[in-house]
């Protein structure tokens, strides 16, 4: 059983900006999810780090660095469950709807101004996204052929709309977290996820048979089993946690480093389980080498990338002149500047991608991305060096630090969620959009701990370190491209 019978390309609908309408509808509903989930983390490591004195909880910056890493890893490492269950148990469509409903609890048990909300709140939100994100793109992907010129460019449109979401949110939770509270906040972002719900819904008939269906479905038996191992497998999570706290081991520092690394080991054993299925084809096997260096190549990327809610946003917290006019804006605005950039050049990519059609090849597009993501940081370590000894600099050095870095995403990001619908063996289409959001979950989960040395190196030797890794990375990607591609069999 398949969730799509026929994609809307292929129908000849083209009603939205030349894309297939049914687009409009999941490009609005992760606008708004985008919106709730970047609202929210524009001001998090603001409120782990404020004294509790400010509405905050006060933990040391290399602390709250961590947790916010491991967060936003945790948040892409369950979308690989989330895929495996819309693929197996109930479909995309349902897992969109039911994950969109936790997440806006998330954020709601968030708005509530006590120490016990802060990290259920972050626990309804990691299990909410793990259901939606993976599935909305896998929905995404069914609108197209599966080697159609279009597809990068509707890729690239859909991830617009996530910008657009990004864009809007840190101005109105940095706005509410600064004149009122972080809890404020945290409410914005909450209604902003329940327009997501409630625009999903109403949108949902333009979807047709599109991830109605599980597109390899337990039945009987084997779907027992599954529902068992899931109870064993939270029951054993529940147990260890139980132990760490008998023992006198649990805190906040212990549970980030455990979930950092099973987050790294997740992801060795899943390619592992590939690899080992002897049902993988021999071409299918061939792509899933060459999507080894992708996922490796993507990790490196948000490694640095996603530090801009964290290393970035502290900097600007502390280290820039945010005085514009007698007025001082809020840190958290400087979390717009990325997405509206992308906002600008999401079309330009998307039009240059069709416009270079296989010219250019996936593996190149990501080296190009890691090259810029290096540079960024570069910059960024003149930035702090101007910064040495108190001074405060112009926020125009972290506008050109996110333009850089927007350059890089647009090369690697919307790309690589293509590559992947059109590299995933059969069956594992729903688990392999899973299996690319891992990728950020381990660049983020052992972003959180490189980003502990911020705390300790200066901050010029850190950037410059890690932008020369990511800059001689994207090189030697070049220098592979062509192989990486041979072992891509066809998909460009």
């Amino acid at each position: 059983m398949t969730g799509v019978t026929q994609t809307a390309e292929a129908m000849g609908d083209t009603a939205f900006f030349g894309h297939p309408r049914p687009l409009s509808t999941l490009f609005l509903t992760e606008m708004w999810e985008r919106f709730s989930f970047y609202g929210m983390r524009a001001i998090l490591i603001l409120f782990l780090t404020a004294t509790v004195a400010n509405g905050g909880m006060g933990l040391s910056t290399g602390t709250a660095t961590a947790l916010y890493g491991l967060y936003v890893g945790m948040v892409y490492l369950t979308a690989l469950p989330g895929g495996w269950i819309a693929d197996r148990l109930i479909g995309a469509r349902r897992s969109v709807l039911y994950g969109g409903i936790i997440i806006a609890l998330g954020h709601y048990v968030l708005a509530v101004p006590a120490n016990w909300t802060v990290f259920l709140g972050l626990i309804l939100i990691v299990v909410g996204t793990g259901l939606l994100k993976p599935n909305i793109s896998s929905m995404v992907g069914n609108l197209y052929e599966k080697d159609s010129a279009k597809r990068d460019a509707g890729f690239s449109l859909f991830y617009m709309g996530i910008n657009l979401g990004a864009f809007i949110a840190p101005l109105i939770t940095g706005w509410l977290a600064d004149n009122y509270s972080y809890h404020a906040g945290f409410a914005a972002a909450a209604i902003g996820m329940t327009f997501a719900v409630i625009q999903y819904i109403v949108g949902s008939k333009r979807l047709r048979e599109n991830g109605a269906a599980p597109t390899y479905p337990l039945v009987g038996a084997a779907r027992k089993s599954a529902f068992m191992k899931i109870g064993i497998g939270v029951a054993v999570a529940v147990v260890v946690f139980a132990l760490m706290g008998l023992l006198g081991w649990l805190s906040v520092d212990s549970v980030v480093n455990v979930l950092a690394g099973f987050t790294v080991a997740v992801a060795v054993v899943y390619f592992a389980r590939i690899f080992l299925d002897k049902g993988l084809t021999e071409v299918e096997r061939s792509r899933m080498k060459a999507y080894v260096w992708l996922f490796i190549f993507a990790a490196a990327f948000w490694l640095i990338y996603d530090q801009a809610g964290s290393v970035l946003n502290t900097f600007a917290d502390e280290q820039v002149d945010r005085t514009v006019g007698g007025y001082t804006f809020p840190a958290a605005w400087l979390q717009s500047v990325n997405p509206i950039l992308v906002i600008i050049g999401a079309p330009l990519a998307g039009a240059l991608w069709l416009k270079l059609g296989h010219r250019v090849s996936t593996p190149w597009k990501f080296a190009v991305g890691l090259i810029f993501n290096g540079l960024s940081f570069m910059l960024m370590a003149a930035a702090a060096a101007q910064a040495v000894g108190g001074n405060l600099v112009s926020p125009l050095w972290l506008v050109a630090v996110y333009a850089l870095q927007v350059a890089g995403e647009l090369a690697l990001s919307p790309v690589g969620l293509s590559a992947t619908t059109k590299l995933a063996p059969a069956n594992y289409a729903g688990q392999m959009l899973g299996l690319w959001f891992l990728a950020t979950a381990v660049g983020d989960a052992i972003g959180g701990q490189v980003g502990r040395l911020a705390e300790t190196w200066s901050q010029t030797t850190y950037f410059l370190t890690f932008g020369l890794a990511s800059a001689v990375l994207g090189l030697a990607a070049l220098m592979f491209a062509k192989s990486i591609k041979t072992l891509m069999r066809g998909i460009h």
